[in-house]
């Protein structure tokens, strides 16, 4: 087992540390000999390639790991549909809320540091939040009724979506009207964020409801008051360059713009139409930006994320770097809603909180798969990207799946996460080897 993952380790570095080497020029180990079948495998590039082929998506990225080595890497169609350039395995894409998790390893970095605690209330960080109010109700005028919270908002509510606030993207509440109107997502730098979120009241009582928010951009904030650098700079120090994750960041320089994909959105019947700017102050990650998004402003390679997703797998460590301890990585990944919270009423996309499948600190969690109709590991955890990048690592079966797409959501985006989970379990034949 040891010369095995020894193994393993050294072909994983080879590939994931040089992107500009081809799969097909470095000596992989067979899939067979990590528990998968070869021609069961061409089930997932099937479902993959008829995306393409039906013109949902103009290229794919995959990657599929087992045991630290990689057991099928893949690229298909193209990255930009005017030049006609090819999807390659070394492509950046935009990762949007792939970011999440990076920022909630970010938070507990600063939590090993003993910089903050899950019953802390967030005010304790963020002042201006003292005296949020909740979300009542509109009297006959159409004006907004607030109360007062029932408990200051937790940053353990602050991790799991619970504490009270909301995005403004997917509901159309008079909060959500408030967030689209305020500009909350278009504030030039974090702190004048924080200060806008102060002047809006939550959307429901914290703990009470689990919505899709704007948590994780608040954390970005916290990470930057407690450690007194930028988001994008604590990342690189501590995340990106212990992991060798050379192309994450919050922006695509000039050299690698040649490899950043070209984003695509759905138009009125559901062809692939290029997405306009962002209203965000970064539409087009040419620079640094001012309010880097800890919810969702990553840009990055399958290859990076997946150096980032072994660490994880890892217990927090990775080729002799130690992000995170075995223990924190634990409370990260188990599960932190109530079962009140988990009845299929709160749900972003296809996500749905349900018996068997909760929420850590920044991911979702599968807590009994079968239960929540799911075929991975129990204890997998995953998110995805609104572009429909997803990722999953299953520590039950020691593996870990990487997607890199360019499709924002909306009318005719597929479900990608969901359409290669049966393809990739239906090939590991062998999960005892």
């Amino acid at each position: 087992m040891f010369m095995r993952r020894l193994l393993s380790s050294l072909i994983f570095l080879a590939l994931v540390c040089a992107p500009s080497v081809a799969v097909a020029q470095v000596a992989a180990p067979k899939p067979e000999s990590l528990g998968f079948s070869s021609p069961r495998l061409k089930n997932l590039h099937a479902a993959m390639q008829r995306e393409i082929d039906d013109k949902a998506l103009p290229g794919i990225v995959t990657l599929l790991m087992r045991h630290g080595a990689v057991v099928d890497e893949r690229a298909y169609g193209v990255s930009d549909l005017a030049s006609g350039r090819p999807m390659t395995t070394d492509t950046i894409f935009r990762i949007y809320s792939m970011t999440k998790p990076v920022t909630g390893v970010a938070m507990m970095i600063l939590y090993e540091e003993g910089k903050w605690h899950p019953t802390d209330p967030i005010s304790k960080f963020i002042p201006e939040f003292a005296n949020l109010k909740v979300f009542k109700g509109v009297d006959a005028t159409g004006k907004i009724i607030t109360e007062a919270p029932a408990h200051a908002p937790t940053m353990a509510e602050l991790m799991t979506h619970t504490a009270g606030f909301t995005y403004g993207l997917f509901g159309d509440s008079p909060v959500d009207k408030l967030y689209t109107s305020g500009a909350v997502l278009g504030a030039p730098d974090l702190h004048d964020m924080m200060r806008r979120l102060a002047t809006i009241p939550l959307l429901y009582q914290p703990g009470t409801k689990w919505v899709y928010s704007v948590s994780m951009d608040i954390q970005g904030y916290i990470v930057e008051k407690l450690t007194g650098k930028s988001l994008p700079d604590f990342m690189d120090q501590r995340i990106f360059h212990p992991l060798k994750m050379p192309d994450t960041g919050f922006f695509v320089p000039q050299q690698k713009r040649s490899r950043f994909a070209a984003l695509y959105s759905g138009g009125p019947n559901g062809e692939l139409v290029t997405s306009p700017p962002s209203k965000s102050a970064q539409p087009d990650y040419a620079s640094q930006p001012g309010a880097p998004s800890g919810g969702g402003g990553l840009v990055g390679t399958a290859r990076d994320y997946a150096r980032f997703a072994q660490m994880l797998l890892n217990h927090g460590t990775l080729d002799g770097a130690r992000i995170l301890a075995p223990a924190t990585v634990d409370l990260m990944t188990a599960n932190h809603l109530a079962p009140r919270l988990l009845t299929g009423e709160f749900s972003i996309g296809k996500n749905t909180m349900r018996p068997g499948h909760g929420w850590g600190y920044d991911f979702a969690v599968f807590t009994d798969p079968q239960t929540a109709d799911e075929v991975v590991g129990k204890g997998t955890y995953y998110w995805e990207g609104a572009a429909d990048t997803w990722f999953w690592i299953d520590p039950a079966n020691d593996l870990i799946f990487i997607g890199m797409t360019q499709r924002m959501y909306g009318n005719g985006q597929p479900p990608m996460a969901f359409r290669s989970r049966g393809p990739v379990y239906g090939a590991l034949v062998d999960p005892k080897k």
